[in-house]
């Protein structure tokens, strides 16, 4: 008689064991509960009331600091555009203060020529 065999009488069958369990993909499987809030301890619903309301606080600052951002974008667009146009008359203004030299330059040359004294008052 072998030792590792089966008893002769004993024919072991497959177990049903996963057979017992259908599955019906058309017929709604039992989930989780909801969360549902109001079923929680106290603790828990009035911690569940500050985290919103410091979500609620964080979205109201973080659209306030967008829109100070936003403002500070336009502020610094705005002196750029101011800065150029202060560069552009300078630019002007330098160009004028060149020409008025040249023609103090070249009226006192005629002042000379023409004996004209020149004095200080006449602010050239």
């Amino acid at each position: 008689m072998n030792p590792y065999q089966f008893y002769q009488g004993y024919i072991p069958q497959q177990s049903d064991y996963y057979m017992q369990y259908q599955y019906n993909p058309y017929q709604p499987q039992q989930t989780q509960e909801q969360y549902d809030p109001d079923r929680q301890p106290p603790q828990f619903q009035s911690l569940e009331r500050r985290i919103n309301a410091l979500e609620r606080q964080n979205e109201q600052q973080q659209r306030e600091l967008n829109r100070q951002n936003q403002e500070i974008r336009n502020l610094r667009r705005d002196l750029n555009q101011t800065n150029q146009e202060v560069s552009r008359l300078n630019q002007v203004v330098e160009r004028h203060t060149r020409r008025l030299n040249r023609l103090n330059q070249r009226l006192r040359t005629v002042e000379n020529r023409l004996n004209i004294p020149f004095t200080a008052e006449d602010g050239f």
